[in-house]
């Protein structure tokens, strides 16, 4: 068992660092350039497009920051504006799609899927609801009643002072990290040595076959949809690198957590807002099954041509 514990340890630390180097320096980043020019004139850029999605100019503000940061910085700013029913789940739902996507994008790359997909299922999938909620959805009229209002927070005011917050906020994302990651590291490890992981695998079996994919991508579908795409990028990666995860299998469990991950979470911090959460997270669940079919299938007849294109010629 220690040997188990050790090796488990070892890889998490591994991947930790792995995800670290791409985590950190994209967030200390961000952060910096909350206070710059470079976010108003972002909001600003897309304030006139609003109008796409039912949504007044103001709405720009938590969709740019949803995208830039996080829900968590999302959430703070459409607490502070006064928006619709209707307005502030249009902005959970496309947030729920695409949020965080500096990092989250780039963590895709380090388990082999192409940034272009992830950014095209996102965003587009983030567009795509949008506009069907507005045009669907006549209700929601009603001024939105927020369930609690997050502490003002004191903003840095010199440049060393926003640096340290950068270095700060950065240096926390790593550890949030390693304190996730590595102990699912080690239960994998030992869950692997113990023989769980292959009953769990035959179990799932079922559900990634349907959805087009090999049983060894089952524990990298439940990690996402608990802990998130960020963090189930470190079952990927190991996946990946143990468990001989194909591209095809990586590419098609990245395209169904896209849609659909960290559900209980993601789920659980829009409650504040005071929208209906349980349409949100069908609306969710059901796209994200049947996207990853139809690519699942799509893919599955590319290659069937292409073998029987190699038999002729």
């Amino acid at each position: 068992m220690k040997q188990t514990v050790a090796k488990g340890f070892k890889a998490g630390l591994k991947t930790t660092w792995t995800l670290g180097k791409v985590i950190f320096p994209v967030a200390l980043i961000v952060t910096i350039l909350q206070f710059t020019p470079v976010l108003p004139w972002m909001i600003q850029l897309i304030s006139p497009v609003m109008v796409i999605f039912g949504l007044s100019g103001d709405a720009a503000i938590p969709l740019v920051l949803g995208n830039v940061l996080n829900l968590y910085a999302a959430i703070g700013a459409i607490l502070s504006l006064d928006l619709t029913v209707k307005e502030v789940f249009i902005l959970a739902v496309m947030l729920s799609f695409s949020h965080n996507l500096f990092i989250e994008s780039t963590v895709a790359l380090k388990v082999g899927v192409k940034l272009w997909i992830v950014l095209a299922v996102r965003l587009g999938l983030a567009f795509m609801s949008g506009v069907i909620i507005h045009l669907v959805w006549r209700g929601g009229g009603e001024l939105a009643q927020y369930g609690m209002v997050p502490a003002a927070v004191q903003e840095p005011e010199t440049w060393g002072a926003i640096v340290l917050l950068g270095v700060e906020k950065a240096g926390f994302g790593v550890l949030q990290l390693a304190i996730i990651v590595v102990p699912l590291i080690v239960l994998i490890q030992a869950a692997k040595d113990l023989k769980w992981l292959d009953a769990f695998s035959r179990a799932m079996a079922p559900v990634t076959r349907f959805l087009g994919m090999k049983e060894n991508t089952s524990m990298t579908l439940a990690s996402g949809l608990l802990i998130g795409l960020a963090m189930g990028s470190a079952v990927m990666i190991q996946a990946v690198e143990e468990d001989g995860v194909s591209r095809k299998d990586v590419t098609l469990a990245f395209i169904f957590l896209v849609a659909c991950h960290a559900v209980i979470e993601d789920t659980l911090i829009l409650i504040p807002l005071g929208i209906p959460v349980l349409p949100l997270f069908l609306i969710r669940l059901v796209t994200a099954v049947i996207l990853t079919l139809i690519v699942a299938r799509l893919w599955d007849r590319a290659e069937t041509a292409r073998r029987k294109e190699a038999t002729y010629t």
